[in-house]
């Protein structure tokens, strides 16, 4: 049966095209029987509503931009699967973006968003940033809202989703102490951000708490380079032997595992390791991975929730919260004494 348009779907009802417009939009203002009615009456007739079309007359893309530095994280996966449980129960599309860490690439993103092809954003910031942020503000002035959730910049007032880094990284340092461990080494990608400035803050509170010296050596800044890893992690346990070692982000630990595998150094006799991971493998490991889990999914649902309180009523009602979430420290065999 070929489909019919929605001015034939509507002489058939003897209804008005806008009120089977409204049905399908799912209106509070149309009753349960005529919404039933019609669309009993589309199945009959094969009618298939064009979305589309009155996403266009709406003004309105029916679409989220999310706005990641990677997926190869099982953390932004499950971000997104939270983010994308709201986006559908809304009725809504999502697009990504991923900036693989490069601020230009965040920047042309923001710049090509501009135009309506979204009707919100929800972004994890890049590591690659300048002090200032100014094309950020031109979303304001387009009316499209802006969630940030786990690294933000704090010079843009925006929603925010974040977990309790400060809390965690210090948790996590201060188990690496009663393992045992006297020479914790902090291995970080982009220190200079507001998650990297919390986690090291975190690391240095609580050495100072047990008394433990802060040394500049055991920072040891990385990068988005597997390779380039491996040969700054090699060099720094070689040189400056830590006993225990806490990763800021999940790349590193597993980095950290390929040394130690390659360089005779045993885990955790020599070397203690935990690290901020949603790795979903980390108890298969050999030792299995000792980890402070983020609510990757919660935070998604929730940033996601935010954005939608910003379309629906619109930014300047929209409240400007910042949702903190807590992590789970899991002590797993790579810290065991």
């Amino acid at each position: 049966m070929e489909s019919i348009n929605i001015k034939q779907l509507a002489k058939a009802l003897n209804l008005s095209t806008s009120t089977v417009s409204r049905a399908f939009r799912n209106n509070s203002d149309i009753n349960k029987e005529t919404k039933e009615r019609i669309l009993a009456m589309a199945r009959e007739l094969n009618y298939q509503p064009n979305h589309y079309a009155s996403n266009l007359r709406e003004r309105k893309s029916k679409t989220i931009a999310v706005i990641v530095p990677e997926l190869a994280n099982n953390f932004f996966l499950q971000a997104i699967n939270g983010l994308e449980q709201v986006a559908s129960e809304k009725g809504y599309h999502i697009l990504i973006y991923l900036t693989y860490d490069k601020y230009e690439k965040e920047v042309a993103f923001i710049n090509d968003l501009h135009n309506g092809r979204a009707d919100g954003i929800i972004m994890s910031v890049s590591g690659e940033s300048a002090s200032e942020h100014r094309y950020l503000h031109r979303l304001k002035s387009k009316n499209i809202p802006l969630v940030f959730f786990d690294r933000i910049y704090e010079d843009i007032e925006a929603p925010r989703v974040t977990s309790n880094d400060y809390e965690s990284s210090f948790a996590a340092t201060e188990h690496l102490i009663k393992s045992g461990c006297d020479r914790i080494a902090f291995l970080v990608i982009h220190k200079n951000l507001s998650i990297g400035k919390m986690r090291m803050q975190g690391y240095q509170d609580a050495l100072q708490k047990h008394r433990l010296p802060y040394r500049d050596e055991l920072v040891i800044d990385c990068s988005n380079d597997p390779q380039k890893n491996y040969r700054i992690l090699n060099q720094a346990f070689k040189k400056w032997k830590p006993n225990g070692a806490f990763a800021a982000v999940e790349r590193l630990a597993i980095a950290s595992y390929y040394v130690c595998h390659d360089a005779g150094i045993a885990i955790p006799q020599d070397l203690k390791i935990i690290s901020f991971s949603s790795l979903e493998i980390a108890p298969l490991l050999n030792p299995s991975l000792s980890t402070i889990s983020q609510p990757a999914f919660a935070m998604g649902y929730q940033a996601a929730t935010l954005l939608f309180q910003s379309i629906e009523n619109g930014i300047e009602q929209a409240p400007m919260e910042h949702i903190v979430l807590q992590s789970k420290l899991i002590k797993r065999q790579s810290t065991a004494k």
